[in-house]
């Protein structure tokens, strides 16, 4: 008889995996080249070996049962493991990581990203490279779990975060910004709360996995219009759908054309320090990529690229 350590295998696990995505045996065996009955076959010996039932036949589509959706859950983070390793012995042997993952913060100028990646990728290194777009804490908390190898624009304080290396990526301005057609465009300055908390805020969405997350720049008791991004953040203000605050770099363009109007407030000037974080550990330990994204990272000119100040023209980094 098939042994649980024998029948759960990667393979067994991605199969799994797949029939969950695909909703039915059927689907599943086309997309993994497989005839149905092979597929069904292979489940069985599986749940065989588990004593479980994973999927509950009872239904049109192929459900996972509670034990099913546990096992999924806890396989990935078994192919996570595996990766994990993988990276590790790849480094150990090249000095390259097999895989570097870097959470990049909404904030952080998309076109300096991709100039940097294209720099990395003129290396020919023996990594893959992947980029994740998060928000607010979800940034930081990307290299926390593990999800990510390096994060770009950790808005909160991370000296405190046992396990994790931090330096200071630059500080930003924001500009309360409304569009030209917005009540509060011609309202007399400075804007009282009271004012301010009678018109919609756009604001966004932390992209952390667990908690209510943060939100940064809103009154209490303030109808809230939430997006998943800061790109769609200035969509919002532009279309006049609500208020609230934008980085200067992104909203200057459009302050200059008057499709927005910046507006002093009662309250002080917002500003916020971004910074760089990335698991601890001496140099010697780091992979290549870590040690290539950080010398990048560290250039001023690079700072101010990634925090949407610089020309025209300009490179992002020397």
């Amino acid at each position: 008889m098939t042994t649980p350590r024998d029948a759960l295998t990667p393979a067994a696990l991605a199969m799994l995996s797949s029939i969950a995505e695909h909703g039915s045996f059927a689907a599943a065996a086309r997309a993994l080249g497989m005839v149905p009955s092979a597929l069904t076959y292979r489940v069985r010996v599986i749940e065989e070996a588990l004593d479980a039932l994973l999927f509950d036949r009872n239904s049109r589509r192929a459900r996972l049962t509670e034990a099913g959706a546990e096992l999924l859950r806890e396989g990935a983070r078994l192919l996570d493991d595996i990766d994990a390793i993988a990276n590790r012995v790849q480094r150990v042997a090249t000095g390259w990581e097999s895989h570097f993952t870097i959470a990049v913060d909404s904030v952080i100028d998309r076109a300096t990203m991709m100039e940097l990646c294209a720099a990395f990728f003129a290396l020919d290194a023996p990594t893959r490279l992947k980029l994740r777009t998060e928000t607010l804490s979800g940034t930081l908390e990307a290299v926390v779990t593990g999800q990510a190898d390096l994060a770009v624009g950790v808005v909160l304080d991370a000296r405190n975060r046992v396990g994790l290396q931090r330096e200071t990526l630059g500080t930003l301005e924001f500009v309360f910004a409304v569009a030209a057609a917005h009540p509060l465009a011609a309202a007399p300055e400075p804007l009282a709360e009271d004012t301010v908390r009678a018109h919609r805020a756009v604001v966004l969405a932390d992209s952390v996995g667990r908690g209510d997350g943060l939100t940064v720049g809103t009154l209490y008791g303030q109808e809230v219009f939430t997006v998943g991004d800061v790109h769609a953040k200035l969509e919002a203000h532009l279309r006049g759908l609500a208020i609230g605050y934008l980085p200067l770099p992104l909203a200057r363009p459009y302050l200059a054309s008057g499709a927005l109007v910046a507006k002093r407030l009662a309250r002080p000037e917002h500003r916020l320090t971004f910074s760089s974080v990335w698991r601890s550990g001496d140099k010697a330990s780091q992979g290549r990529a870590l040690q290539w994204w950080l010398e990048q990272i560290r250039s001023p000119v690079t700072q101010a690229a990634l925090l949407g100040e610089r020309s025209a023209g300009q490179p992002a980094f020397k």
